[in-house]
């Protein structure tokens, strides 16, 4: 690893139990106002579909919001489910994006559904082309961004318009070999999922540099982590937080798509002892203490993963921790706060 560590943001739009979605939608662009304030490089918004539990279902419109109400920080999806629709659709959207806002839209795109598979049905409505065609998809997007579509295509002679002096900045985003190994043959910046598969991860992000292929978007490979943190003043207090997002995960693992839990329904639920074992097995996936114990922690991954950035999840339901988290982080890492 080489140079300061870089932090980011990547934000679900989480619903807590108790409020709506118009609070959650509120409370992003609460956050991402502060994240810009604080320093961080990139505010990345997720896609969730048919949940009560997460707010963000159009990325492409939340991203227009926050870079509406932000100065400097760059603002993108985290991802666009690219499986679902049409490149050429993907493309002028986030063209108009880059034309209002140059410079400051990111284009991350994943195959994941973001939904369970009837949802999917429903987003692709008639279409043939299912997932096995998502490379394609992902060559597509990239030629209606560079507007290079060759001779030999069969939709030559379309261009996806507006079409911005400079395309977006596209990352690819996945949890597995295969998304790297998609990054790397595009030529396309990798974001590694490492809250997903909290195994195995430093091998894939490894396989993802040594397969890079330049491109005409990116000359050297270009990797980051997507992580999920707590951090609070004490360790006793991050736990505490990190009690909601326990149970949270648990439910979702049940296929009960809830808003995010409060403290008080942690302690009134009875888990069960496999319960128990799947919040500590979920565990993994987390990195929660203090300031000090997430700095090292991020720090000894930085080093294994070989990686500059960190794209920072963070959820629970005390809103005013959630803010405390970021701020904590922010000032550990040293980042430069913006003028105000």
């Amino acid at each position: 690893m080489a140079g300061p560590i870089k932090l980011s943001v990547l934000d679900q739009s989480p619903v807590r139990a108790g409020f709506t979605y118009a609070d959650a939608v509120a409370e992003t662009l609460e956050l991402a106002q502060l994240a810009d304030r604080l320093g961080y490089t990139r505010y990345w918004v997720a896609e969730h579909h048919s949940t009560e539990g997460l707010a963000g279902s159009s990325p492409e419109v939340l991203v227009a919001r926050i870079a509406g109400v932000t100065e400097e920080i760059k603002v993108g999806s985290g991802g666009v489910m690219l499986s679902h629709y049409s490149p050429l659709k993907v493309a002028e959207n986030f063209g108009l994006l880059e034309t209002m806002y140059p410079g400051r839209i990111d284009l991350g795109i994943g195959r994941a559904p973001g939904s369970d598979q009837l949802t999917a049905q429903a987003l692709a409505y008639g279409s043939p082309i299912g997932a096995e065609y998502f490379p394609a998809k992902v060559r597509d997007l990239t030629l209606f961004l560079t507007d290079t579509l060759p001779d030999d295509h069969p939709l030559r002679g379309i261009h996806a318009s507006p079409i911005p002096d400079r395309p977006p900045e596209v990352w690819l985003l996945g949890s597995s070999d295969q998304s790297a190994t998609l990054a790397a043959h595009f030529g396309l910046p990798f974001s590694f999922a490492q809250f997903i598969s909290p195994q195995g991860g430093a091998w894939v992000t490894n396989a993802y540099r040594e397969a890079f292929k330049p491109s005409a978007m990116l000359s050297e490979p270009k990797c980051s982590l997507g992580v999920f943190v707590i951090c609070a003043e004490t360790a006793d207090e991050a736990e505490h937080h990190a009690k909601s997002r326990d149970l949270w995960r648990l439910w979702l693992e049940q296929g009960e798509l809830r808003p995010v839990p409060t403290v008080e329904d942690v302690a009134a639920h009875e888990f069960t002892d496999d319960e128990e074992a799947r919040v500590k097995a979920n565990r993994q996936r987390h990195i929660i203490g203090t300031p000090e114990m997430v700095e090292q922690c991020l720090a000894e991954m930085a080093e294994e993963y070989a990686v500059e950035e960190f794209v920072v999840n963070t959820i629970v339901h005390d809103p005013g921790a959630r803010l405390r988290s970021y701020e904590l982080l922010a000032d550990v890492f040293g980042l430069a706060p913006r003028p105000s």
